[in-house]
This record gives structure tokens, C-alpha cells and sequence, in this order.
């Protein structure tokens, strides 16, 4: 018994600490032992027993367990043994100041510099997935700062905790993480709970008064020295370098605390503002704190760790868990403060979410802000702005109601509108009330969905798709009891379909989501692209167009019978005329519909024609089965009610017909066609977006290559597809 034991005073947490026998030392701290059981001798004995092959299985602990297993003290295998490695022993905060590593008081302002700036790009490696303990608590500062006597570091340690405790609370709060995106674990260390905001941000600006003062003394000094003193031109752009760092610690706490106060929207965008003013600075001035070394530029081992006073990249190894050694890459300091650039240019867009107050435009806003691939910090930032709380829009309002005029805008159903009697109804009025209170949980979803990074997206699109096929079910219900309700008042209009066309909308966006996401992420073969271009343009494109046409119908009808109602007993002539003016509600939205379902088309013509030409790798038929990728691809959704399911058999019934007794040239022209027609939608839109301005691009050029190819030119070059322009529709190059 005991026949290996360790003490440590490292930082645990309260669950690994009660997993050992731990005393109070004198630090304030625990000393652990761990008491190991050796059962060489037992194991060799039992093993003895045991056949040549045989291999023994345990419930617990299978095939599974054992490939997942690590290797306890093998330094490929344990992270913990990471530390052993060299002759360097790493170094605790108190054996560090002990052994005059590690200065308490009297630094100088280029230490100061080189200090902050290598703990923000240590904090920008955390918000990019890397653990607290091998990122920013590589800074020994951090891990006592009451001890620090330097105000400017003690100050700004200080902020840091505070920064990274609620940088944790937003993540923690909005719930779109995954493992790869961010690690909560803080291994035992405290984030100064005990310092309130009030008072880290009022010692923040104490040093900034100071160096303020420390400033305008140094210039007045310059100004009547005549020949200028460099080294008091040096002490000087160190004091403004070293404030500039300061304020924009206290700059961006203010501006993350704003941030999660709903009622501070003006604040935000002040903060934010001087954040971009300071890291200009900061970017100018990255060069006078002390260099790491090795700078990271230069090639070796610790290149991508900061070697600097304070830091010691090997301090929290033995808090890692007992797994196979991460590699931990540490920014260097000019990508760190560009992140950080980037990161408050994403925290502005995030901001204008509080001036969406429909459903339809919000819900835009989060699918084209995830698209640009956010960090994890954003996203959950915006998150909490638009859902602080469950069925709570933007903190105030109901979230039924938010999706009650958002179907009403959508489509009018009869039974919304103002002057309806319908809902007069004790039961309709409970099937309505009831029928919005189920759409907001996969409404809901659907927000937090698009939070999540790109590839878990894909993942949790598929499965809320089975949500959104209880809910087709349930608006066609609705729908046919209220028709029926309506067509017995005393102002009877139709109301099939309308609910239910507004959950069909929703859901073929999910759907085209879904399957364009594929591309993002490089998951087909170029093999598969013609039967995944298909679908979208004979289907779910076409379905689109289908839904947005009878709502653009439905809302004309409902207005111009208003417009009667109200004309009754006025002249007839101005009526018509108002109803021949007026302008279609989602004219816009079905040009784009078209335009992309002429591009799917165009792209699988292409593709079939490639096929044809033998310009495509295919796989051996002997290994291949089309079918069953064909299945995969789509099995999401057969769980949907509307549209119903393309199966394989009716693909091929389909695709065979357009085939017979064609050659590749016969397809090449027709792809030129579609994207001919797919351009002159585009032409005929009075202004276009960036994404329309490449869509264009691409189906100038597309249309110009095929016409090529299908002329007989460029038979035997080869044929490429380039994505770098649009993730979802290349350029077909030659």
C-alpha cells in the first residue's frame, strides 16, 4: 500500500480535491497526497492463467475502453508527463518570486508592455479552444495578483480574471459551444470574486491618471529641451504605449459588461468605438515591450509559446487530466491585437440585432452573421442579446407574439388579421394559441442552431428537422378548422394552407440549409454534386418559389379585398388602379428563389454532361453503390411531411428520361441556358448585394464556359471547379 506518494499545492478544483486525502497548508492552499496501489505482482499472477490470444472482456471495460485508453506516465500518451521532459523544472508563483524569477515591484514600462500584450494573445488562444491552464495561467501573475506590488500589473491582472470570468458567463449562458470550440474548465483557480466591477475598473483608472500625469510631464520636458533628449522621447512613447494598454483593458470590460445589460445599447457602441481607436495604437506600439525568446517567427520547439518574465508554459501541467498531450499553439502579438480587432468589428454587427424587431429579418441576421464564421464569444454575445431569456425577445418581448406577427406578416392569415371574428371562437382561439406555443421551441432552436459553429449546425439541422414535421401537421390541422370556421361567419375567406405554408417556408430553408452546408464543409465528392444540385433545383428551390408565391397571392387577395370593402359606395376606377399599382410583397425574395434554382440547374447539366465527357473521377462500380450515398445524403428528410421525400428510384426514373439519346454537348448547352436565365434574373434586380454582385460573376462565366465546351472547344483540357468566389456555386474553369 503506498508504494508511490506525491504532494502538490496546485490549485484544485472542489470534485478533484474530494477525490483525495487533502489537508490546509499554511498558503491557504491543499496539500494532496495520492496514494497509488501497486498490483504488478496480482496482474502477472492472473495473466498466467489466461490462453495464448485469449483476451478478457469486462462490461466496463471493452474494445472501446481499452483503444480510448492512455497509458498512465508514458510521455506520448499522458499529458503529465509533459513536464519531465528536459532539465527545466517549472516553476510555482512563490518559487518563482523566491528565486528572483519573477519581479513583484519596479518594472519597467518595456516588462509592462511585452507582459500585457503576451497575456492577450494568451487570452485570444483560449477564446480559440485551448485550455485556461496552458493559455492565460501560463502567467504566474495571474495566479496571486494580490501579491504584485507594480499597480499597472497588478491592476490589469486583476482585470484579466475579471475579463475571462465573464467571458465564461456568456458562453456558459448561451449554450452554443462544443467541445472544440471552448473549455470552461478554470483547474481550480480563482477569478477574484471577491473584487467587484466597481472596483477593478476604478483601479484601472487610477494607473491611467497616474500615467496620464507621467505623460504630460514627460512632453512638457521634450517640448523645452532643445536638442530633444531620445531616451526622454523613448520613456515617453513607453508611458503612452503602456496607457494605451491600460485604457484598453478598461475599454473592453466596459464594453463586455454593456453588453450584458440590454439597457445600455448606447454604451455598447461607445465602448466598442474606443477599443478601435486604442488598438491602433496598440498595433503601433507592439514592438517596445520586451521579445520573447525565441520570438515566435523563428523555428524551434518554443516558438509558439511566450519565454518572457512571469510566464511558464509547463506551471499547470500536472492540473491536465490524464490525456494524450494537446499541442498548444500561443499566438504571437500581432495576430493577437488583429484578432482582437476583428473581434470588436464582429461585436458591433452584433449590437445592431436590438434594432430587428421581426422575426423573418432577425432571423436573416443570424444565418448571414454565421456565415462569416464568428468566434464562439460573438456568438454567444449575440445570443443573449436576441433570447436573454426563454420565450423572451430581446429581454421584453413574448415570443409567441414575436412569431404570431410574423406569421401574420408572412401570409395574412385570415384569422390575425385585426378585424377577424374568427378567434371569437373559444376553440379556435385555443388551437391558434396552442399552435404558436408549439412553434417556439423549434423556432427557438433554430435561432440557437445557427450560434453553433458551422459543421455542429449541419448536425442539428437534420434532427430539427423532425420538429418541424410535427408542426406541418399541426398547422394543417388548424388551418382546416378555421376554413371551415371562417366559410360559416359573414365574411368568409379561404384559409387553407396558411399556417401551414408559413411552417413549409421555414422548413425547405432548413432543408436548403442543410444540404448547402455539405459543400462548405467539403463533405461530397465531386461525383456526387449532380444528384445534390438536382434536388435543390427540382425540388427544394422549386418548392420555395411555390411557397413565397402563394403568400406574395394570398397577401394581394387579402388587400384588394379590404380595398372593396373600403371603395363600396367610392369610385370603382381609383380602387382598381390602387390595386393595379400596388407592388408585390416578396418579388425580390422570388427572384433570388429562381436565380438559385437556375444556377442548381445550370450545375447539374454541367455535371452530367462532365460525367458523359469522362471528365469526372467516378468511382469502381465494384465499390461503389450510388444508391446508398443517395440515401444518405437525404435521409434527414424523409421524416417530412411536405415535401415529400425524392426517393432513389424515382431520381434515377427522373434523370434517365433527360439522358436518352443525349451526348455531352446537348447538356453543356442546356446548363449554359439556365445560367443565361439565372443572369437575367439577377440583371433585372434593381440593386444587388455583394453576394449578388458574385453570383452574377459566376453566371457570366459559367454561361461563357459552357457555350465553350459545349462547341467542341477545350475537348481534351481538364475541367475544374473553383469554390474560392461562392461556397456553394463554383466557377467552372477549363
Amino acid at each position: 500500500m503506498a508504494a508511490n506518494e506525491e504532494r502538490s499545492s496546485s490549485p484544485l478544483s472542489e470534485e478533484e480535491l474530494n477525490r483525495y486525502d487533502q489537508m490546509p497548508n499554511a498558503d491557504g492552499g491543499y496539500t494532496v497526497s495520492y496514494n497509488w496501489i501497486d498490483i504488478t505482482a496480482e496482474f502477472t499472477k492472473n495473466v498466467k492463467e489466461m490462453e495464448l490470444g485469449e483476451l478478457l472482456h469486462d462490461e466496463m471495460f471493452g474494445l472501446l475502453e481499452a483503444m480510448s485508453a492512455i497509458e498512465m506516465m508514458d510521455p506520448k500518451m499522458d499529458a503529465g508527463m509533459v513536464c519531465n521532459r528536459g532539465s527545466k523544472k517549472a516553476l510555482t508563483f512563490d518559487q518563482a518570486v523566491e528565486a528572483g524569477a519573477l519581479k513583484l515591484k519596479e518594472l519597467t514600462a518595456s516588462e509592462q508592455i511585452g507582459i500585457i500584450d503576451s497575456t492577450l494573445a494568451c487570452l485570444v488562444s483560449w477564446l480559440e479552444g485551448h485550455s485556461l491552464a496552458q493559455t492565460v495561467f501560463t502567467n504566474l501573475y495571474l495566479h496571486k495578483p494580490y501579491q504584485i506590488e507594480d499597480r499597472p500589473m497588478k491592476a490589469f491582472s486583476i482585470a484579466v480574471l475579471k475579463i475571462v470570468d465573464l467571458i465564461r458567463d456568456f458562453i456558459t449562458k448561451a449554450l452554443v459551444f462544443e467541445e472544440e470550440d471552448f473549455q470552461l474548465i478554470t483547474y481550480g483557480f480563482r477569478l477574484v470574486p471577491d473584487i467587484t466591477e466597481t472596483r477593478a475598473l476604478g483601479m484601472l483608472r487610477e494607473v491611467e491618471d497616474e500615467l496620464s500625469k507621467k505623460m504630460k510631464a514627460s512632453k512638457s520636458k521634450i517640448m523645452e529641451q532643445s536638442p530633444r533628449d531620445e531616451q526622454l522621447i523613448a520613456q515617453h512613447e513607453d508611458t503612452l504605449a503602456l496607457y494605451s494598454r491600460i485604457k484598453f483593458t478598461r475599454t473592453f470590460y466596459l464594453a463586455l459588461s454593456a453588453l450584458g445589460k440590454r439597457d445600455q445599447t448606447l454604451e455598447q457602441g461607445r465602448y466598442l468605438g474606443g477599443c478601435s481607436e486604442l488598438l491602433v495604437i496598440l498595433q503601433k506600439t507592439v514592438d517596445r515591450g520586451i521579445k520573447p525568446a525565441p520570438p515566435c517567427t523563428t523555428s524551434g520547439s518554443n516558438r509558439d509559446i511566450p519565454t518572457i518574465m512571469g510566464f511558464d508554459p509547463l506551471v499547470n501541467q500536472r492540473l491536465l487530466p490524464p490525456t494524450f498531450p494537446r499541442y498548444t499553439k500561443i499566438k504571437c502579438r500581432e495576430e493577437a491585437l488583429e484578432y482582437f480587432d476583428a473581434l470588436v468589428q464582429r461585436l458591433k454587427t452584433v449590437t445592431k440585432i436590438s434594432s430587428y424587431s421581426s422575426f423573418h429579418a432577425a432571423l436573416d441576421f443570424f444565418i448571414e452573421f454565421s456565415r462569416s464564421s464568428p468566434c464562439i464569444l460573438s456568438r454567444s454575445i449575440l445570443q443573449l442579446l436576441y433570447l436573454p431569456h426563454y420565450n423572451r425577445v430581446l429581454g421584453a418581448h413574448n415570443f409567441t407574439d414575436i412569431l404570431r406577427e410574423a406569421a401574420k406578416t408572412f401570409i395574412c392569415p385570415p384569422a390575425l388579421m385585426p378585424k377577424s371574428t374568427l378567434l371569437n371562437n373559444p376553440q379556435a382561439k385555443e388551437y391558434v394559441d396552442t399552435f404558436f406555443g408549439h412553434c417556439v421551441r423549434p423556432l427557438g432552436t433554430l435561432i440557437q442552431i445557427c450560434g453553433n459553429n458551422r459543421a455542429r449546425q449541419r448536425d442539428k439541422l437534420a434532427h430539427l428537422l423532425e420538429d418541424f414535421a410535427s408542426l406541418q401537421d399541426e398547422a394543417e390541422r388548424v388551418d382546416a378548422f378555421l376554413h371551415n370556421l371562417s366559410l360559416k361567419s359573414d365574411n368568409p375567406r379561404p384559409h387553407l394552407a396558411c399556417l401551414g405554408t408559413w411552417i413549409l417556408y421555414h422548413a425547405l430553408r432548413v432543408m436548403i440549409m442543410y444540404l448547402l452546408s455539405g459543400f462548405e464543409l467539403e463533405l461530397y465528392s465531386v461525383h456526387e454534386y449532380h444528384y445534390i444540385y438536382w434536388y435543390l433545383y427540382e425540388f427544394l428551390y422549386g418548392w420555395l418559389v411555390s411557397s413565397l408565391s402563394r403568400a406574395d397571392s394570398f397577401i394581394l387577395e387579402q388587400e384588394a379585398a379590404k380595398d372593396m370593402e373600403k371603395a363600396s359606395g367610392r369610385s370603382s376606377k381609383k380602387s382598381k388602379a390602387k390595386r393595379k399599382n400596388r407592388s408585390r410583397p416578396y418579388g425580390r425574395e422570388i427572384a433570388m428563389a429562381q436565380v438559385l434554382l437556375n444556377m442548381c440547374g445550370g450545375y447539374h447539366r454541367a455535371m452530367v454532361a462532365l460525367r458523359l465527357g469522362d471528365k469526372l473521377q467516378t468511382p469502381h462500380y465494384e465499390f461503389d453503390d450510388e444508391r446508398v450515398r443517395y440515401e444518405h445524403r437525404f435521409a434527414p428528410f424523409a421524416s417530412l411531411i411536405t415535401p415529400p421525400i425524392m426517393h432513389y428510384q424515382e431520381f434515377m426514373e427522373m434523370t434517365s428520361n433527360i439522358k436518352e439519346g443525349q451526348n455531352s454537348a446537348y447538356f453543356y448547352m442546356q446548363g449554359a441556358d439556365f445560367f443565361h436565365q439565372a443572369r437575367s434574373f439577377l440583371e433585372g434586380l434593381p440593386f444587388l448585394d455583394t453576394e449578388g454582385q458574385e453570383l452574377l460573376k459566376i453566371c457570366k462565366t459559367n454561361f461563357v464556359v459552357l457555350k465553350l465546351l459545349g462547341g467542341g472547344h477545350k475537348k481534351e483540357s481538364p475541367v475544374e471547379l473553383d469554390f474560392s468566389s461562392h461556397q456553394h456555386f463554383p466557377i467552372i474553369k477549363v
